[in-house]
């Protein structure tokens, strides 16, 4: 096991994991969407209208292997998925309305639905590592907003504490625009390698790891809630989410236009959302 970007930025551990050169990968899935289309509708804001509907979506095992199989060609597949939370805002300034954005300078992830989301929400995007020009890493972020250079950022509460982000912006706001999960992605020559049995043994082993990471993230992100509020004197803020929806809402129709791949499996996200709004 290699923690910490050891062997590189997640897009190269990817690479690696292409080639066979490391087996697995735990990646999220905007590095994902270079090399499948059907990935980028995680970015598309307010996906998903509660954490219910999001972890029905991804425990449905039949209908997510078809998700994972889409990256074949590329040379390897998701195996399973973990829970990342919610991908909020925070900076140097209270968020609680929209209007709040104005102006501001917000880091994202390297996702050209995650730069649309904060224009429309009235902000300026400086993404992570996009396009031309210097990439702006997590590690950058801290020294960023230390000096100015960018306002806040966006994801969820670890950020705060695991990256020290709480001891430099001060007010997290939960307006849930992304649950965007991390994926366990494997090199497809190898689980193409194993017998019948033992890929099994694989799939059962993968699912009982997002078990577990499920309880340990809702631990995790309560721990670090705890920390950033007592230790660092991080506040957080509870915002009229929808207020912050109808901003973006649009970007639903236009994703939707430009990448086909994405249509059947926003559908059937749709029904889910339908399903348990109604209770059934």
């Amino acid at each position: 096991i290699f923690p910490n970007e050891i062997l590189g930025s997640a897009q190269k551990a990817i690479e690696l994991t292409q080639t066979g050169a490391i087996d697995f990968v735990v990646a999220g899935t905007a590095n994902l969407e270079t090399f499948a289309d059907v990935y980028e509708i995680f970015s598309m804001p307010y996906l998903f209208d509660s954490e219910e509907v999001y972890k029905a979506v991804m425990q449905d095992t039949d209908y997510m292997e078809r998700i994972y199989e889409s990256t074949d060609e590329a040379g390897f597949r998701v195996v399973t998925w973990y829970n990342a939370g919610t991908r909020n805002f925070y900076g140097k300034s209270p968020i609680k309305t929209p209007e709040d954005l104005k102006g501001k300078k917000i880091r994202v992830q390297q996702s050209p639905a995650s730069v649309a989301m904060v224009t429309a929400s009235g902000a300026a995007a400086a993404p992570m590592s996009f396009g031309e020009g210097a990439p702006m890493g997590f590690g950058e972020v801290y020294t960023a907003i230390q000096q100015g250079v960018i306002d806040g950022a966006e994801n969820n509460e670890l950020a705060l504490t695991n990256n020290k982000h709480g001891e430099v912006a001060k007010y997290y706001s939960y307006n849930k625009h992304q649950m965007v999960p991390d994926m366990l992605v494997a090199n497809l020559k190898f689980l193409n390698s194993l017998s019948d049995e033992d890929y099994q043994i694989f799939k059962e082993a993968a699912a009982l790891s997002t078990e577990v990471e499920l309880e340990e993230w809702e631990k995790s992100a309560e721990e670090a809630k705890r920390i950033a509020a007592e230790d660092m004197g991080v506040e957080f803020i509870d915002v009229d989410v929808d207020a912050f929806k109808q901003k973006v809402l649009p970007l639903h129709d236009t994703m939707l236009q430009e990448n086909e791949k994405i249509r059947d499996f926003y559908d059937h996200i749709q029904e889910v959302n339908q399903k348990v709004k109604g209770g059934e």
